[in-house]
């Protein structure tokens, strides 16, 4: 556990007042996801457990929250023609319905090979798609880097963007508003946005609840530089839950998870299948590999979550392959 999370005056960011008026924002384009009991789960768990499910926003995923947020924030400060965006897809698809709504061009950098449900997403929402001709995240960057140069575009980059994380940071809210008790949350892990967004929220109002970080196996970087305090990369992210694929941690998103974060647990292959089924034949809920992941870590960790567990499902854009190794996995 991180000596400092939650530590009595430590400098949170987002503050606060700035996460309520990103929640009162947002409130205007989509009502709060529902927080549901899990009977299955609990049971299995012998605690209560709730799904927190991102998968009922628009494009399935939790990702509008930033992108809408993000992007209204930098249209306020100057003018902005076009907006782009390097993904592996559920941020791709969060830029381009943003866009749409605000009136904007938006401009993907996919890598080749991505989920085709989430490009099929991206495409119908408009947005011109570029495929990097790598299967890794790192060259759909780079190219989006060097397009962003020309005048009126923008770059969101959801690892890195200052504005983004309060987006994701009014679920926190939301979670502490539908379930007064809780008493810890887990939370996916890729780019940090998300777990960095709801830890802001909730050590500020709730700075005893636990938020527990979720990572693949495959792409263990930020538990890695989480459990060294230092930014430690990985060779490669070869994992289903391309949600989760980072391999190159940011050095300021490693020291507010380091500060923010109780506990991070990695999850194999294997267990988020078996989550990803676990969640569709027992509770009726569609996730995707990175969405299922809290699910995969409240099975298997031995960590003390007390009595009140919210687990983050974070997406729903499986691939038709992913789900039938899931539903065949046993």
């Amino acid at each position: 556990m991180s000596s400092s999370a939650g530590e009595a005056g430590l400098q949170i960011s987002p503050g606060i007042s700035t996460i309520r008026e990103a929640q009162k924002f947002l409130a205007k384009y989509f009502a709060p996801t529902r927080l549901v009991a899990a009977s299955h789960l609990s049971a299995a768990a012998g605690k209560n457990v709730y799904l927190k499910l991102e998968t009922e926003l628009p494009t399935s995923s939790f990702k509008v929250r930033g992108a809408f947020w993000a992007l209204a924030q930098k249209m306020s400060r100057e003018s902005v023609r076009e907006v782009v965006a390097s993904s592996t897809g559920n941020h791709g698809a969060a830029v381009a319905y943003a866009a749409k709504q605000f009136g904007i061009k938006a401009r993907i950098f996919l890598p080749t090979n991505c989920n085709p449900v989430k490009r099929g997403r991206i495409a119908g929402l408009g947005a011109a798609i570029v495929e990097s001709g790598e299967n890794d995240l790192a060259s759909a960057f780079t190219l989006a880097a060097e397009y962003a140069k020309q005048p009126g575009v923008f770059f969101l980059n959801d690892a890195t963007d200052a504005d983004l994380p309060a987006g994701p940071a009014t679920i926190g809210c939301e979670i502490l508003e539908q379930l007064p008790k809780t008493s810890a949350i887990v939370v996916p892990m890729g780019d940090t946005a998300l777990i960095r967004g709801i830890a802001a929220a909730v050590k500020q109002i709730a700075a005893h609840v636990k938020i527990v970080g979720v990572q693949a196996e495959r792409a263990p970087s930020y538990c890695l530089s989480w459990k060294e305090g230092r930014v430690i990369g990985t060779e490669t992210c070869d994992t289903i839950a391309d949600g989760l694929a980072t391999r190159t941690p940011d050095a300021a998103n490693v020291r507010d998870v380091r500060n923010l974060v109780d506990d991070v647990v990695l999850v194999s292959e294997e267990q988020m299948l078996r989550a990803i089924e676990t969640l569709l034949l027992e509770e009726h809920v569609l996730a995707e590999p990175a969405g299922a992941a809290s699910t995969a870590a409240l099975l298997k960790s031995s960590t003390d979550l007390g009595e009140n567990v919210a687990l983050v499902v974070s997406g729903a854009n499986i691939s038709r392959q992913v789900l039938q190794r899931a539903i065949r996995s046993n």
